[in-house]
């Protein structure tokens, strides 16, 4: 009984929190209001679980995240379902408890809860509220002074999916550390057979390839290679190799968008992507894979992805003062330089990198990525943030002319001077570390 009463308490206080930093902060309160709601009643989570009817899934990797519980949340909605999804991206324990306080009330139940989780904050979630599936898109370097290295974030993921004996694990096959998360668990796995692309833009890539070990210790070899460590690979040592899809798919990359042939229990099922690249097409596929694991047809599948929208910069598409602008986030190498490659070189640019703690104070990051694709760039490129400086160094040894780069601090003034072109047709180009996005967002640009 007191711990009903609590819990009730607990969305009543969510509810005035919320309120009140709209009303006097202006923020979109993505965390506060959980962490309030945790502060006050630490197992609030654990009872939220009882007002979900269907299933819940878990979406977590380094990169991907947002995209691929976008697209499984927009799946069920599409289908008449009711789902709580932290859509903002809020993903640690607070993001969590913030999306159900907001959103559950004593008698109201949701069909199906998305729930986007940092890699590092899993475990702690599934002490409190165990979940049905888990996709896991990729593990890339990222951020390590909060993470380590692979084999640290690794055993992060390993330890949730222990701690949750009935989970279904929808895993990349095409990602040799991401494979290795099935043995001796239910896993099905996804991935692509054959990368075709019909497009203008350069998609081979100058970033460096990191060498991966097999477990045995033998250097992981690849009869196909798409991008950093996914493709095809096989250890000559101990026959370990890339497992046999479940959901095997080949792909078709155009400028703006991808088609996907995918295989689902011996049928074809063909599907259009509205996103741009490689990496979205495999986030569509994690998420086509999980919509089909939930029993959802190909029709259902295809009818969201034709009217899904990209949200919150992850190829999020607006207009500020006239100007079509694409807002891409960038945080590591290997998501970074994949973003690279599908910029429009004729557009204004501007690369807005901080280092604060949610960005991850280590910047090395941006010597890794490869910036060399822009220096062909046909107008100026303007770098701000915190480290503007330190971007505008990058560029110049990427083989940017030193005429084209122009260094702004102020993330609103470079936004602003990168859309003030008469010519409304002008196209810009937005590529911001994760709190630059979240300054951005709070702008408001009209």
């Amino acid at each position: 009984m007191i711990d009903s009463i609590r819990f009730y308490l607990s969305l009543i206080l969510a509810r005035a929190a919320y309120f009140g930093v709209k009303t006097f902060y202006k923020s979109s309160g993505t965390s506060f209001a959980g962490k309030l709601v945790l502060k006050f009643y630490p197992e609030f989570l654990g009872r939220c679980r009882r007002y979900i009817k269907n299933s819940v899934i878990t979406v977590t990797g380094t990169n991907g995240k947002t995209t691929t519980s976008g697209i499984i949340s927009h799946i069920l909605e599409t289908s008449e379902h009711t789902v709580i999804h932290n859509v903002k991206g809020a993903n640690m324990l607070t993001g969590a408890a913030n999306v159900f306080a907001l959103n559950l009330a004593p008698f109201r139940r949701f069909d199906y809860a998305v729930i986007e989780s940092d890699e590092a904050y899993l475990h702690k979630l599934y002490d409190f509220l165990p979940s049905d599936y888990l996709v896991v898109t990729n593990l890339f370097r990222d951020q390590l002074d909060r993470y380590g290295e692979l084999a640290t974030t690794a055993e992060f993921i390993k330890k949730a999916i222990n701690k949750n004996s009935e989970l279904k694990l929808v895993l990349n096959a095409d990602d040799p550390i991401v494979a290795t998360f099935g043995a001796g668990k239910s896993a099905v796995y996804y991935g692509f057979e054959n990368v075709q692309y019909d497009c203008n833009y350069q998609h081979s890539s100058n970033a460096p390839s990191e060498v991966f070990n097999c477990n045995c210790g033998e250097p992981l070899e690849y009869s196909k290679r798409f991008f950093a460590q996914q493709g095809h690979y096989y250890c000559r040592k101990c026959g370990y190799k890339r497992p046999v899809c479940d959901y095997p798919a080949d792909v078709e990359v155009f400028n703006d968008y991808s088609l996907l042939s995918v295989r689902n229990n011996g049928e074809s099922y063909r599907f259009r992507v509205n996103l741009a690249g490689l990496y979205n097409a495999y986030n569509a596929l994690a998420a086509i894979a999980a919509a089909f694991e939930n029993g959802f047809s190909a029709e259902q599948i295809q009818d969201a992805l034709d009217s899904y929208k990209s949200i919150f910069g992850r190829t999020e598409k607006r207009r500020i003062n006239g100007h079509p602008v694409v807002i891409q986030l960038i945080k590591n190498p290997t998501g970074a330089s994949e973003v690279l490659k599908t910029v429009d070189l004729n557009s204004n640019i501007v690369i807005a990198i901080n280092d604060n703690y949610a960005d991850g104070r280590d910047i090395s990051w941006l010597w890794d990525s490869d910036f060399e694709q822009l220096k062909n760039a046909q107008k100026r490129i303007i770098t701000s943030g915190i480290r503007a400086l330190d971007m505008a160094a990058r560029l110049k040894y990427a083989g940017v002319p030193q005429d084209k780069i122009k260094v702004v601090p102020s993330i609103k003034e470079a936004v602003n001077l990168a859309c003030t072109s008469e010519d409304k047709t002008e196209s810009v180009t937005i590529l911001p570390s994760y709190t630059a996005l979240l300054k951005i967002n709070k702008e408001n640009f009209k």
